[in-house]
C-alpha cells in the first residue's frame, strides 16, 4: 500500500487521492482487516475499556454525554480510568437531567476532590458545564457538532474543531488537556475515538448519532494503532499527531472509503490484550516484525 500524499489546504489536513485501482497488496491488506473485524470486533473483547459505560444509556443524550466523559479520561492505566469514569457517574445519574438542574456552582461541589492523573475535579466540573451550555442552546451534543459539519470537507476535524470550541466557550469550561483543539497538532486520540462510539454503530460501536458519515471520521491514533500501520506501511512518520492520523486514515479509506476507521477497535486489540499476538496478522500480510 503507498502512502498517499496528505497536503496542508487552508489550516486542514487533506488528502490527495491515487487515481489507481487496488493492488494485489491492497487487497490483501483488506481480507486480512476484515478477516480481523470479524473475530475480534466483538463485545466480549471490550472488557476493559471504558467504551463499556456507554452500553448502559438508551437515550442518546445521555450516551453523549456519557461518552464524552469516558473518552476524555481515555489515558493512563486502564484500571484508574474505569475507576474514575465510574467515579463520576456515580455522581451524575440520568446524565441528561443532571446537567439540565445543574449550575456552576452545583457542578463544582459534586466533583470536588475527585482526581484522575493530572485532571481534577474542577477540571471535570469545567467540561461539564461547557457541555451543559452546549446542550442548552442547540438540544443536544450530536446537534451542536453538526452545526459545524459540512459535506464538502474531506473529513471531520472542522467540525471537531468547532464543537471543541463550542464547549470552551467559557473560561471556566475550557480545559484543553481534556478537550485539544485540533488546530494545536495533537491526534485528538480521545476525541476521534467519542466520535468513533457516536458515529458508527454495530456489535462494539454503539452509536446514536446519524448527522455524521462514517466516512469521515479520523481514526484515534494511539501507541497501538500507530504501531501496526507503521508495521503493515500505512504511515512511515514517527510523531503521533493529527498529520500521522489522517495519513493513516487515508490508507484505510482506500481498502473502506465508507468506514475508514471499522477496523479501529480489532486492530487495536492486537496491541491492548494480552492474550493476543500481533505477529499472526502482520504474517498474513506478508509483513515480518512489528515496528
Amino acid at each position: 500500500m503507498r502512502v498517499q500524499d496528505v497536503r496542508r489546504l487552508n489550516g486542514e489536513w487533506r488528502v490527495q487521492p491515487p487515481m489507481t485501482a487496488l493492488t494485489d497488496r491492497d487487497i490483501m491488506l483488506r481480507d486480512a482487516m476484515e478477516d480481523l473485524y470479524s473475530r475480534l470486533n466483538r463485545r466480549q473483547y471490550v472488557h476493559p475499556d471504558p467504551l463499556e459505560f456507554l452500553y448502559a444509556y438508551d437515550d442518546v443524550r445521555d450516551r453523549e454525554i456519557v461518552g464524552l466523559v469516558a473518552s476524555s479520561l481515555a489515558y493512563g492505566r486502564v484500571a484508574q480510568i474505569l475507576r474514575s469514569v465510574s467515579a463520576i457517574l456515580e455522581r451524575m445519574p440520568q446524565p441528561a437531567r443532571f446537567l439540565a438542574d445543574a449550575t456552576a456552582a452545583s457542578l463544582t461541589k459534586a466533583f470536588h476532590g475527585l482526581k484522575h492523573r493530572f485532571t481534577t475535579g474542577e477540571d471535570v466540573a469545567g467540561m461539564l458545564l461547557g457541555v451543559k451550555r452546549a446542550m442548552e442552546h442547540y438540544g443536544s451534543l450530536e446537534a451542536c457538532f453538526v452545526r459545524g459539519f459540512d459535506d464538502s470537507h474531506g473529513d471531520i476535524i472542522p467540525a471537531l474543531s468547532r464543537f471543541v470550541g463550542e464547549l470552551c466557550d467559557s473560561r471556566e469550561a475550557c480545559r484543553t488537556h481534556l478537550l485539544p483543539p485540533p488546530e494545536a497538532g495533537s491526534a485528538c486520540k480521545r476525541l476521534n475515538l467519542y466520535l468513533r462510539w457516536m458515529v458508527r454503530h454495530d456489535e462494539v460501536d454503539p452509536g446514536g448519532w446519524r448527522g455524521v458519515p462514517v466516512s469521515k471520521l479520523i481514526v484515534p491514533l494511539d501507541t497501538h494503532m500507530h504501531a501496526i500501520a507503521r508495521a503493515v506501511g500505512m504511515t512511515f512518520r514517527k510523531q503521533a499527531d493529527m498529520r500521522t492520523a489522517v495519513e493513516i486514515t487515508n490508507a484505510f479509506r482506500r481498502i473502506n472509503a465508507a468506514d475508514p476507521v471499522k477496523y479501529d477497535f480489532a486492530l487495536t486489540r492486537l496491541g491492548i490484550r494480552s492474550d493476543m499476538d500481533p505477529r499472526a496478522f502482520l504474517e498474513r500480510c506478508s509483513i515480518h516484525g512489528v515496528a
